[in-house]
């Protein structure tokens, strides 16, 4: 009997494409061999998927004196994870004639139990979205994994639990409903619109310039810096930004869900829709911030993709980790490279960094004398280079509030009536920058800026005061209007006015007396 075919998915960096699973059964010692450059948990499988078939009442491998050989192709890419327990088992069955199907329009991802029962697999969404491009029509998955495979039109989703179950289904003893497909709007609108982790911003008194600057960077997605003393608020107006930050549209969502399924992170739901919201701890290392690993792998700043990734104690994380965030800042992409290849992934997130103005906390403060030496000051700003910080959008001081405005029961606005202010300017420039590939205003690049952010006779004269007196670098120019033309679609302007020029301004030139003046 000639090897039979079917076929599999495999994932790499976020790229999805078809494997053949090639199955030879010939007469002789038994044996049962994989090869195509599996990885370990592809070699482990041979254990697992000769239990699964026993176990499901068929006759495994090691009851036949057959040398049964599995060939994943293509050979020169490496195989890893669980997901070719199903097809290699279904093959099996095929080269054994336990099982008789056309599998020449179907794709197969499934890790098989000892019993013969499918547990949940990663990389389901990129494996769907190829095999729909690919000409596929069917793929069969665990029911586990439905939920991110609905979101994909055109494809039949058929669910099974076990091999048993994929079995009758393939040979026509049961019929299998494909699941049905989930319209992205209906999905987004019947959800629950508040996650139960969100702080309502209204619950932070006092800090209205911080809210304010928080509104600008949510709007434009531009990244922010929080400065000041210990207790003052920091941490809690960068959580309150994911309160405040809109749904993703459709194509945001599928980016973020991509990655997520990539890393197994995808549970119980079809799409991801609200915005990633990362806060690594300051141990965390380079390679899990970046992505990495020898097979490469989404790091934190890719699963913060259109999100927030929130760096709190901003100088205490390595020195590495602060300056990789620099290619990702400008491209909105990082290029992993290893001995093995090159590997793109996206990284267009918000940087949120907060941190003190030194090491006691107190520089610059009016309540708390600081005790550090000008030089233990200087080192700890240092920290954060002059490249790093000129990336940075908006550096907002946030000083220690009074108690009159702690102690007050005045509530500002909420979450929900910020957030809806953010999304009208976020659709103000998603219609601005249609065709483009642009989403908000900090995408934009020099042919961008000129073509939409046009300024009267006033404001012109402002920003080219200020780069002459203080001798502005060109990002430093350019980062001004790209957050006067949030500040501008946020009041529903068309063109950059003087007072929205005057704003930008406040949030990158510091006067003398600011704590963190000698570093920006």
């Amino acid at each position: 009997m000639p090897p039979v075919r079917i076929f599999a998915g495999a994932t790499i960096g976020l790229d999805a494409f078809p494997i053949e699973v090639e199955v030879d059964s010939a007469p002789g010692l038994h044996s049962f061999g994989i090869v195509g450059l599996p990885d370990k948990t592809v070699e482990e499988s041979k254990d697992r998927i000769a239990s699964a078939i026993r176990n499901s009442g068929f006759i495994a491998p090691s009851q036949k004196n057959r040398k049964i050989v599995v060939n994943l192709a293509p050979a020169d890419v490496k195989k890893e994870g669980p997901a070719y327990d199903l097809p290699i088992a279904l093959g099996y069955l095929l080269a054994t004639a336990q099982l008789k199907f056309n599998g020449k329009n179907k794709i197969f991802l499934g890790e098989l139990s000892l019993d013969g029962s499918l547990r949940r697999v990663s990389g389901v969404l990129p494996i769907a979205m190829m095999a729909r491009k690919r000409g596929f029509k069917e793929i069969i998955i665990p029911k586990e994994n439905t939920e991110e495979a609905t979101i994909i039109s055109g494809l039949d989703v058929v669910r099974v639990g076990t091999l048993s179950e994929a079995v009758n289904y393939l040979s026509g003893k049961i019929q299998i409903k494909p699941a049905q497909t989930v319209n992205y709007n209906y999905f987004v609108q019947n959800i629950q619109e508040d996650a139960p982790d969100y702080l309502d911003i209204s619950s932070i008194k006092g800090q209205e310039n911080a809210k304010r600057a928080l509104t600008i960077a949510a709007a434009g997605g531009h990244n922010i810096l929080l400065y000041g003393p210990p207790g003052s608020g920091k941490t809690l107006l960068a959580r309150a930004l994911a309160g405040i930050l809109p749904s993703m549209n459709q194509e945001e969502a599928l980016e973020v869900t991509k990655i997520y399924s990539i890393c197994g992170l995808v549970k119980d739901t079809a799409i991801i829709s609200q915005r990633p919201f990362r806060n690594p701890h300051h141990t965390t290392s380079a390679v899990a911030v970046t992505g990495g690993g020898t097979w490469p792998k989404p790091g934190e700043m890719s699963l913060a993709h259109r999100g927030v990734l929130f760096l709190d104690e901003l100088p205490e994380f390595p020195r590495n980790v602060i300056e990789a965030l620099r290619q990702p800042l400008e491209n909105g992409e990082i290029v992993v490279s290893r001995a093995s290849g090159s590997v793109k992934f996206p990284s267009r997130f918000m940087l949120v960094g907060a941190m003190n103005p030194c090491p006691c906390g107190n520089y610059g403060d009016e309540a708390k004398a600081c005790i550090c030496s000008a030089q233990s000051i200087y080192k700890y700003q240092r920290k954060i280079s002059g490249p790093v910080l000129d990336r940075i959008d908006i550096q907002i001081n946030v000083p220690r509030e009074t108690y009159e405005k702690m102690s007050s029961k005045a509530e500002g606005q909420k979450s929900r009536e910020i957030r809806q202010m953010v999304a009208m300017a976020r659709e103000v420039q998603q219609k601005r920058f249609t065709g483009t590939g642009l989403q908000v205003n900090t995408e934009m690049g020099p042919k961008e800026i000129k073509k939409y952010c046009q300024t009267d006779a006033a404001a012109e004269d402002l920003i080219k005061n200020a780069v002459t007196s203080h001798n502005l670098s060109v990002r430093g120019y350019h980062k001004i209007l790209k957050i006067a033309r949030t500040i501008a679609d946020l009041d529903g302007k068309e063109t950059i006015g003087a007072t929205h020029i005057a704003e930008a301004i406040a949030y990158r030139i510091k006067p003398e007396n600011d704590p963190l003046a000698s570093a920006i």
